[in-house]
């Protein structure tokens, strides 16, 4: 379950430099608690008509030892005026004893059905999706609609409706001022950054995910600065105040913009 906290952090700290076409790729570490316990590598790329975004998440170090875990993730579509529509989504991961695989189809940006495997002896299985994927997106194209936002408009504030293949929840984006980060030994970055915060409202759903339920009392916050030679905004940290083995603190040790 802990590394659906280090991949959720690492989500939410997508961010495009303009609303144009820009790729930018983040480059991040994770502590939780006292462990080094995790990498990870982000491309984003925002075009006027269409987005995408690819990221590459694993453990290291020790916790690596513990928990051997690497996954890789995809979503892209079209961007329709001020809609961002999503057309295909899949990931890949692999831990000790499991590797698995999900892909969801869309019909006009509606999840229709999707296919898993776990491991590649066993049989594929196909998913009808229920009717309540209608009007939602998901995780990682709510991130790029809340960039997008942030880099045309300036703030955070947003409610977006997801659909994770399961359930339907709202998550919440909030500016929570301004702060100043200092560097440290690692991440080179600092200055005035502003604050926002990540939650999900559950929408009076209940479920056994220990990830989903936390994250409605435990905002995710990350902070914002702007690359001094593009002058495009980036996530410098993130941090959740508590997880189950205690708090978790993502800094940015490095970003490539290019258009």
């Amino acid at each position: 379950m802990i590394k659906k906290f280090i991949v959720i952090a690492f989500l939410a700290v997508l961010l495009p430099a303009k609303a144009d076409a820009l790729v930018v790729r983040h480059y991040f570490t994770a502590f939780v608690g006292l462990f080094n316990a995790s990498t990870a590598e982000f491309e984003y790329n925002l075009q006027p008509k269409n987005y995408a975004v690819r990221a590459t998440v694993r453990t290291y170090g020790t916790f690596g030892f513990l928990y051997p875990f690497e996954a890789d993730y995809f979503t892209g579509g079209r961007i329709d005026g001020d809609k961002m529509v999503t057309e295909n989504y899949h990931y890949t991961s692999q831990s000790r004893f499991n590797r698995r695989s999900k892909v969801m189809v869309y019909k006009n940006g509606v999840p229709v059905y999707a296919v898993s495997t776990k491991n590649e002896r066993e049989k594929k299985k196909e998913i009808t999706l229920p009717a309540d994927g209608k009007d939602t997106t998901n995780l990682q194209s709510v991130l790029a609609a809340i960039a997008r936002q942030y880099a045309e408009l300036g703030f955070c504030d947003s409610r977006v409706a997801v659909f994770d293949g399961k359930k339907r929840f709202d998550v919440i984006f909030r500016d929570e001022g301004q702060e100043n980060l200092k560097a440290n030994e690692y991440s080179p970055f600092a200055g005035a950054a502003a604050k926002c915060s990540m939650y999900i409202d559950k929408l009076g759903a209940e479920g056994d995910d220990l990830l989903w339920q936390l994250s409605s009392d435990r905002p995710v916050y990350f902070w914002i600065l702007k690359d001094r030679e593009s002058d495009a905004p980036f996530i410098a940290r993130v941090k959740i105040d508590d997880t189950p083995l205690g708090e978790l603190n993502v800094y940015t040790t490095k970003i490539e913009v290019t258009k």
